[in-house]
């Protein structure tokens, strides 16, 4: 089995690790309500998706 011969220093492991990061999902303003939304999704308050009402409310 492969061993390092010398220590990984903290930089050279930090850097390996900037790709490991939460993403903000993409959030939008609903055309209808004004709420912020998941992009190509119903709204969860008012229930349109592309000016048309999906979900009875």
């Amino acid at each position: 089995m492969a061993v390092p011969q010398r220590r990984t220093s903290k930089t050279r492991r930090d850097k390996r690790r900037t790709h490991f990061k939460l993403e903000v999902p993409g959030m939008v303003k609903c055309d209808h309500c004004g709420e912020l939304k998941l992009s190509h999704r119903v709204c969860k308050v008012c229930g349109t998706y592309k000016a048309r009402e999906i979900i009875k409310q």
